[in-house]
């Protein structure tokens, strides 16, 4: 791995480079994810360099700490806006798991404990209504092959709350439409089984029936020239971005709808209708069950019917 760039060779920098590696290599963390700390953890260290004029393992003290998260509050964005308390939280996070590997490689270190995540406000989910759903899957017209492949993908993302990144490395050897089901691996490295509808199943059958190549991406593109390879012609994240919104904004939607409200739909909608959380859990793939819960609160006004139809003796 390259060394981080613009930082000086310090012990600090040289052991945040081994840690990213471990990333990579023993976790098998996904390239955004290394991206991301790639990014925090360089910012800490610049800093340290820069404003302390430090550089080695033995100067992160809690001291530190304070004078770095207090920067972070200070800083502002691209956009000359401060960091949000979820942005610096971040930060924080991956600083605690290079401590946290530090410790493990037996390398003296302050413990990850003494570091505090900043709270930060519940996060609101956004879910479209069954209605919305509804007039969402049926947006593409079938009469070309991109239709039929648009209305397979909105129907997939939403029969199985994969993320967006976990749909575009599909591969059409991978998928038993006979099964209705298929195995990825997700964030993490953590592998876990996803079930299509049978009204999904039949959409995507149908998408893959029409066409006449042989690539084995599960989704491409079907505009402009064939591309030298068939990892060329796969669909992109920010592609599939796209292509939901465009049919959002087909029919006028009031939500600004994206792969991952289409999850959260998926979510909402399990549990609405009666899934346990544990179940909700392993379909979304969430490591920490904590993750998941942040989707109950929007069945509250369910639970509420319940009760009053169940409980009405206490009216």
């Amino acid at each position: 791995m390259a060394p981080l760039p613009n930082s000086q060779n310090t012990e600090l920098c040289r052991r945040v480079e081994e840690f990213l590696t471990a990333l990579e290599v023993e976790r098998g963390s996904s390239p955004l994810t290394i991206r991301n700390y790639t990014h925090y953890l360089k910012r800490f260290c610049l800093w340290l360099e820069k404003y302390k004029k430090r550089g080695s393992i033995k100067d992160i003290t809690p001291p530190i700490i304070r004078d770095y998260r207090l920067y972070l509050s200070r800083l502002d964005n691209k956009k000359g806006e401060t960091l949000s308390k979820r942005t610096q939280g971040y930060h924080v996070i991956a600083l605690r798991s290079f401590l946290r590997w530090l410790i493990r490689e037996n390398q003296p270190a302050l413990s990850p404990d003494k570091i505090d995540i900043p709270k930060v406000s519940e996060r609101q989910v956004k879910f479209l209504t069954g209605e919305q759903i509804d007039r969402l899957l049926n947006a593409p017209s079938l009469s070309t092959l991109a239709g039929r492949r648009d209305k397979a993908i909105l129907e997939v993302l939403f029969s199985t709350g994969l993320r967006v990144s976990e749909l575009v490395k599909l591969n059409r050897d991978r998928v038993d439409l006979e099964r209705r089901e298929f195995g990825i691996i997700g964030k993490g490295g953590r592998a876990r089984v996803v079930f299509l509808s049978t009204r999904a199943a039949k959409y995507l059958r149908d998408y893959l029936n029409q066409r006449k190549d042989n690539f084995n991406p599960l989704f491409i593109r079907h505009k402009g020239t064939l591309a030298p390879s068939e990892e060329k012609m796969r669909l992109t994240a920010r592609s599939v971005q796209r292509i939901v919104k465009k049919y959002a904004r087909k029919i006028k939607l009031p939500v600004d709808v994206t792969p991952h409200v289409l999850r959260h739909s998926f979510a909402t909608d399990l549990l609405i209708a009666g899934a346990d959380i544990r179940s909700v859990q392993e379909m979304l793939g969430h490591k920490n069950i904590a993750t998941t819960q942040v989707y109950t609160h929007v069945t509250h006004k369910h639970l509420k019917e319940i009760h009053e139809v169940f409980h009405g003796r206490g009216n």
